[in-house]
């Protein structure tokens, strides 16, 4: 009998020109579209009058926030409409002086006055009355509203049911010609296998090979340097595995009250030492109090930065609805600026824990030693969530106490222990290493 080649080999080839030719259909059938022209809102022209509200926003912003909100009560009234509710020559002397006008007994500034729980107005003699002029030409603005965005959405929903039309067509017209393809890949292989069948001719089939898996196990030698392997790699990793266990580097958890380190110690350049005051003192570092957030929070009801900076990772509304859990939990009520009495204690979780058989003394390092908290809890002024920055396992302590000077400047603590060092060493730059830093008892005891 007569041998041919595989007849397969055709419906593949046959199969190949028809992927081929799909693709050229599909290339050929894409239309570039055009881009939707970009609507850019104009802004909104500034309110005429006689001062300049940008000028006066930023005057605001820097003499009156801490006090006022344009809408809301703080410590003082709220702003928004000041220039109708009174004179401008009496809002004149009160930003100026407050004080001179309650005591002079005139009666509006006697009423703000007892108003506010008799809280004394902060006195801004050195704003000269263009710039009261400003800061009332901004408060005088009408309140925006939230842009509705439902136009927004109609376009481009319009535009998108255009565009899914002629997809749909495309996609169809594909499909239809893949489904006749495979029809007629099916019937030029049945045809084939029917003439082979009926001339009796006969292909060669390829020898089939033997299974990988097979002659892998036939091969002693590479069982045996595989099996060694697999258990130096298993050994590496265990021991790895082993060593991590209790080691929280990176540990990130969530907080009941969202408080941003970014915000707090990198763009406001709030002292650590501030929060964490024990940390000068004492072997802990402490919890601060949530009077210690009060302290600046009684007046900063939301947040009061632009929800676009660049410095913060969510929205105005997710910060100030956090400062709503501060309140909530300290009692405080914005509305009356008095607390309610009705306090509610907040589960802080803790993020650096050493084990009870290390002894850590925050302020022997702080204090004495003058070590910044960064090098320990690294860059905290650019953390937006607190994480556990190093490993602080016995190895990474070690390491510090060989490398890092002791600061022996200036430092009476130092003074004798650095000098009959010294002199023992002859060096003057000490370690903590060498004033016994690598001593068991000095951590363990």
């Amino acid at each position: 009998m007569k041998k041919v080649g595989n007849p397969k080999s055709f419906s593949k080839t046959f199969f190949s020109l028809a992927l081929t030719f799909m693709f050229a259909i599909a290339v050929n059938a894409q239309e570039p579209t055009a881009a939707p022209a970009a609507v850019a809102d104009a802004s909104a022209a500034p309110v005429a009058g006689a001062g300049d509200p940008l000028k006066g926003k930023e005057l605001f912003n820097t003499k009156c926030a801490a006090c006022h909100k344009l809408d809301q009560k703080m410590t003082g009234p709220a702003l928004r409409g000041v220039g109708d509710k009174y004179d401008k020559e009496w809002l004149y002397k009160w930003i100026k002086n407050s004080a001179d006008l309650i005591k002079s007994g005139d009666a509006k500034a006697v009423k703000v006055y007892e108003e506010f729980n008799k809280v004394a107005m902060t006195a801004f003699p050195e704003l000269t009355n263009a710039d009261i002029d400003n800061i009332i030409a901004y408060t005088m603005q009408p309140k925006e509203e939230p842009k509705a965005a439902a136009g927004t959405t109609t376009e481009i929903k319009e535009g998108g049911d255009q565009g899914g039309l002629s997809n749909t067509i495309i996609l169809g017209a594909l499909i239809l010609v893949l489904a006749v393809l495979v029809f007629m890949l099916f019937t030029v292989n049945k045809l084939l296998k029917n003439v082979i069948a009926a001339k009796g001719i006969e292909f060669e089939e390829k020898p089939k090979s033997l299974p990988l898996w097979k002659a892998f196990a036939q091969n002693q030698f590479l069982v045996l340097v595989s099996a060694i392997l697999f258990l130096l790699v298993s050994a590496y990793y265990m021991y790895g595995y082993f060593m991590q266990i209790g080691v929280d580097q990176g540990y990130e958890p969530i907080q009941p009250i969202h408080y941003s380190h970014k915000i707090h110690a990198g763009d406001n350049g709030i002292d650590c030492k501030y929060c964490h005051s024990s940390a000068r003192v004492s072997k802990n570092a402490g919890i601060p109090s949530l009077n210690v957030c009060m302290n600046c929070h009684k007046n900063i009801s939301e947040f009061q930065g632009d929800k676009d900076s660049t410095y913060v990772d969510y929205s105005k509304e997710f910060y100030t609805g956090e400062i709503k859990k501060l309140y909530d939990a300290v009692g405080w009520d914005p509305a009356t600026q008095k607390y309610t009495g009705k306090t509610k204690p907040v589960k802080w979780v803790r993020i650096h824990n050493l084990p009870d058989f290390v002894y850590f003394n925050h302020s022997q390092h702080v204090t004495v030693g003058g070590i910044e908290c960064q090098k320990c809890h690294g860059k905290v002024e650019t953390f937006e969530i607190m994480k556990q920055d190093q490993p602080l396992t016995m190895g990474w302590c070690i390491n510090c106490h060989r490398e890092t000077n002791v600061k022996v400047e200036e430092n009476g603590y130092y003074e004798k222990i650095h000098a009959e060092l010294s002199k023992k060493y002859g060096k003057s730059k000490l370690t903590a290493a060498d004033m016994g830093g690598l001593e068991c008892g000095k951590c363990h005891y």
